[in-house]
C-alpha cells in the first residue's frame, strides 16, 4: 500500500507533528487533538477514583482518538516524504563547484578561479568541456552540448547557445563539449534548483484559495457541531431528572460523538491532497512555483496552445514549388535555395534539400558570390540574401507583397491565388521575390507542409467535454490557421499572432471571468506568461520566460499543458470526492452513538440502532475506531488521486454523489458492525 522506505520516517514525523502549534494549523484535527487530551485526563481521573465511566473504556476511546490524530499526521507526513525524496534526488545535482570567473565578458579575458557560492548576479564565467555550470545564467557567447539529465532526467544532451530562445542554462548541469560564456542571473540560494527543492519539499507551500475556502467551511461545520454537542450535556441532565430514569451522558461519550461527527476524514487528508498534487506535478517533470498554480490548472477554462510542436509535429517540410507567371520553376527553386542556405531551421534545410532533389541544384560558394544573409525577423517576417546587384527575399505573403510594392514591383493575382490554395490545404505558403536594378518581382510560392499529431483531436474532444475551450496560436495567416484548426479540432484560433495579440487575447478571456493557461519559451512570450493564470515556461526557454511563468516544464514539451490541466483537475476531483465521503459517512455514526448515549433515558431511540450493536460502550468505541481507520484506508487515494475522467461538471457531480456520497453513507454500517463483532468476540467491551 505504501512505499516501505517512506513509512518509517513518516511514522516518526507523525509524532513530531503532535506539537500544539503544529496541530493548530488544522482546526478540525485540533478539535480531535483537544478531545484526545481531554479523554486522557478523564482516564487519569478514573484511575484516581473519579470515574464517570469505566477506566478501560475511557482509555480505549482516548487511545483511538490519539490514533486518529496520528493517522492524519501520517497522511501528511507520507505525502511530504514523497516530496522530500524527490527533493533529495534534485539536491544531488546541487553541489558547490569551482567556477572560472572572467574579468570581462569574453573567453580570452583573464580568469580567476572561485567557488559557485561566491558568484553573484551579473558575474561572467567561462564553462568548458567537462565543467559543471556553476550557476543559473544566460549564454552570451559560444555554443555547447549540455547534459541536463540531473535536472530533467533526460539522458540526451541539449544545445545551448547565445541568442535566441535556447540560451538559458541551469546550475548543476554539465558541459559535454565546446565552451560557453555565461552571465549569472541568480544569486546563491535564489537559483532555479534552489526554488525547485523548496517547492518540492513543500517548505513554501501555502494553502490555495479553494483549500482555504474548504477549511473555513469545515471549521464552521465543526463549530456548529461543537455547540450542538455542548448543549447535549445539560439536556441529558435535565432529561434524566425529569424522566427519573437512565443516566447522564458522559463527557467521554460526547467527545467521541463530536469527533465522529465533525469532518475528520477530509480534515485529516486535506493537507496530504495538496502536497500530493504538487508531487504529481513533479512526477510529470513539471515544477510548480505555488500550489495556487496547480489548483488554477484544475479550474482552467481556456487553453492557448502553440500550433507548431504542440498541435502539429513542428517539422514543416518544403513539398512543392509553385512558380509565378513567366517564371521557370527551376529559377524559383534556385532562388529559394540561395535564400535558405544560411537558414538552419528544419524548414530552411528542407527547401535546400527539395531544390537539390528536384533540379539537382547544389550548394554554391557563397563567399565567392559576396553574399550577405539576412536572418528572419519577427518585424519584417522575411529572411533572404543580398548579393551584388541582386536581393532575394522569402517570407509571409503580405510581408513580401509590401516589399515588392515598395520596390516598384507588382504582386500577381495568380500568386495570391496560389497562396490561398496552399493555405486552404493547411500548408504554409512562403513567397519568394528578387530585386534587380531597383525593381522587384515575385518568383513564386514554396509550400511547407505540417502534420497534425495523431490523437490530438481526441484529446481536444475530451477537453471540450470538460467545458475547456482550446485556442490554437500561430504565426500563420488566417487561411492556413483555419485549415489546421479544423483538422485538429480546436475551438478557435489566433492567426498571425504577435506578443501583443497574445496578451490581448488572454486579457479578453480573463475579462469574461475565465482562467487562461498557456505555454511559452521565448522572451517575447514573457508578457503573456505573466498575464496567464497558468503559465508553463519551457526549461529550454529563456530566463525571462521562466521568471514570468508559474510552472516550468523540465521536458520542454508543449503538449504537457494538457497533462498539467488533467493533474489540476484530478486534485480538485480528489478533494471534492473525499469531502463528499467525509460528510456522508457521518450518517452511520449517528445511528451508532446517539442510541448508545441517550437510549437509557429515551428507550424510543433504540429504534435507531439498526446495526444492533452489542452495548453502548461497544457502539461508541466501534464508531471511534472506524473514524480513525477510514483515514488510513483513504491515504492511498489521497496520494494517488481520484482517477481522472474527461467529464463535464454536472456528470462529475452525479458520479461524485453516487460513488462517494451514497458509498459514504452505506460503507460505514457494515464496517462499524464488523468492528463491534470483533470487540465483542475478544471481550474488549
Amino acid at each position: 500500500m505504501f512505499d516501505p522506505a517512506l513509512v518509517r520516517p513518516a511514522i516518526v514525523d507523525s509524532f513530531r507533528k503532535l506539537k500544539p502549534r503544529t496541530q493548530l494549523r488544522n482546526p478540525v484535527m485540533f478539535c480531535v487533538y483537544v478531545g484526545s487530551v481531554l479523554t486522557t485526563i478523564l482516564w487519569i481521573a478514573a484511575l484516581m477514583g473519579q470515574a464517570e465511566a469505566p477506566a478501560g473504556f475511557i482509555l480505549a476511546v482516548a487511545l483511538w482518538l490519539w490514533f486518529t490524530v496520528l493517522f492524519a499526521n501520517f497522511a501528511e507526513a507520507l505525502a511530504e516524504g514523497r516530496s522530500k525524496a524527490q527533493a533529495a534526488s534534485l539536491r544531488q545535482a546541487k553541489r558547490d563547484v569551482m567556477a572560472k570567473k572572467l574579468n570581462e565578458p569574453h573567453p580570452k579575458a583573464p580568469i580567476r578561479i572561485t567557488t559557485a557560492t561566491d558568484l553573484r548576479k551579473g558575474d561572467v564565467v567561462l564553462v568548458e568541456t567537462g565543467d559543471v555550470i556553476p550557476a543559473d545564467g544566460e549564454v552570451i557567447e559560444g555554443v555547447a552540448s549540455v547534459d541536463e539529465s540531473a535536472i530533467t532526467g533526460e539522458s540526451a544532451p541539449v544545445i545551448r547557445e547565445s541568442g535566441g530562445d535556447f540560451s538559458s542554462v541551469t546550475g548543476g548541469t554539465r558541459v559535454l563539449s565546446d565552451w560557453i560564456v555565461v552571465r549569472v542571473t541568480a544569486n546563491p540560494g535564489e537559483a532555479f534548483l534552489d526554488r525547485m527543492i523548496a517547492m518540492v519539499e513543500g517548505a513554501k507551500r501555502q494553502k490555495t484559495p479553494n483549500e482555504i475556502a474548504l477549511t473555513i467551511l469545515l471549521v464552521a461545520l465543526s463549530i456548529v457541531l461543537l455547540l450542538a454537542t455542548a448543549t447535549l450535556l445539560p439536556f441529558s441532565m435535565f432529561s434524566v431528572e425529569a424522566a427519573k430514569m437512565g443516566h447522564v451522558v458522559t463527557i467521554t461519550a460526547l467527545t467521541a460523538l463530536l469527533v465522529c461527527l465533525i469532518p475528520t476524514t477530509i480534515g485529516g487528508l486535506l493537507s496530504a491532497i495538496g502536497v500530493a498534487g504538487m508531487s504529481r506535478m513533479m512526477q510529470a517533470n513539471v515544477i510548480a512555483t505555488s500550489g495556487r498554480a496547480v489548483e488554477a490548472a484544475g479550474d482552467v477554462d481556456v487553453l492557448l496552445l502553440d500550433k507548431t510542436g504542440t498541435i502539429t509535429l513542428g517539422n514543416r517540410q518544403a513539398s512543392a514549388f509553385v512558380a509565378a507567371p513567366g517564371v521557370n520553376e527551376e529559377a524559383l527553386a534556385d532562388a529559394a535555395q540561395l535564400a535558405s542556405l544560411a537558414d538552419e531551421t528544419p524548414e530552411g534545410r528542407s527547401i535546400v534539400v527539395l531544390a537539390k532533389q528536384r533540379f539537382n541544384i547544389r550548394q554554391r560558394d557563397m563567399a565567392a558570390l559576396h553574399a550577405v544573409f539576412l536572418a528572419f525577423s519577427a518585424q519584417t517576417r522575411m529572411s533572404g540574401v543580398d548579393m551584388p546587384g541582386r536581393e532575394i527575399r522569402k517570407g509571409a505573403a503580405d510581408a513580401v507583397k509590401n516589399y515588392v510594392e515598395q520596390h516598384n514591383g507588382r504582386f500577381p493575382s495568380e500568386v495570391s491565388t496560389a497562396v490561398d490554395e496552399v493555405a486552404r490545404r493547411g500548408s504554409t505558403p512562403l513567397v519568394v521575390a528578387e530585386l534587380n536594378d531597383g525593381v522587384a518581382r515575385v518568383l513564386g510560392v514554396i509550400e511547407l507542409k505540417d502534420v497534425v499529431k495523431g490523437g490530438i483531436k481526441e484529446r481536444f474532444a475530451e477537453l471540450r467535454k470538460m467545458g475547456i475551450k482550446t485556442v490554437m496560436v500561430t504565426g500563420d495567416n488566417r487561411l492556413t490557421a483555419a485549415a489546421i484548426a479544423a483538422e485538429a479540432g480546436v475551438d478557435d484560433f489566433l492567426a498571425q499572432a504577435t506578443p501583443e495579440t497574445k496578451l490581448a487575447t488572454i486579457r479578453e478571456h480573463q475579462a469574461q471571468g475565465k482562467l487562461v493557461a498557456m505555454t511559452g519559451d521565448g522572451t517575447n512570450d514573457a508578457p503573456a506568461l505573466a498575464q496567464a493564470d497558468v503559465a508553463v515556461a519551457m526549461n529550454t526557454g529563456t530566463q525571462a520566460a521562466k521568471e514570468a511563468g508559474n510552472m516550468v516544464d523540465l521536458d520542454s514539451n508543449p503538449t504537457k499543458l494538457i497533462e498539467i490541466v488533467e493533474i489540476g483537475k484530478q486534485m480538485l476531483m480528489t478533494r471534492g470526492s473525499l469531502t463528499t465521503f467525509s460528510i456522508a459517512n457521518d450518517v452511520a455514526k449517528y445511528f451508532a452513538i446517539i442510541p448508545a448515549a441517550f437510549a437509557s433515558t429515551y428507550p424510543q431511540l433504540r429504534v435507531l440502532d439498526v446495526m444492533h450493536l452489542t452495548s453502548p460502550s461497544s457502539a461508541i468505541l466501534s464508531a471511534v475506531i472506524f473514524n480513525a481507520l477510514i483515514i488510513v484506508m483513504l491515504i492511498p487515494l489521497a496520494l494517488k488521486g481520484v482517477k481522472y475522467r474527461p467529464l463535464g461538471a454536472a456528470t462529475l457531480l452525479r458520479r461524485n454523489l453516487l460513488i462517494y456520497g451514497l458509498g459514504g453513507i452505506l460503507l460505514p454500517f457494515p464496517c462499524i458492525k464488523l468492528i463491534d463483532m470483533v470487540l465483542t468476540a475478544f471481550g474488549w467491551v
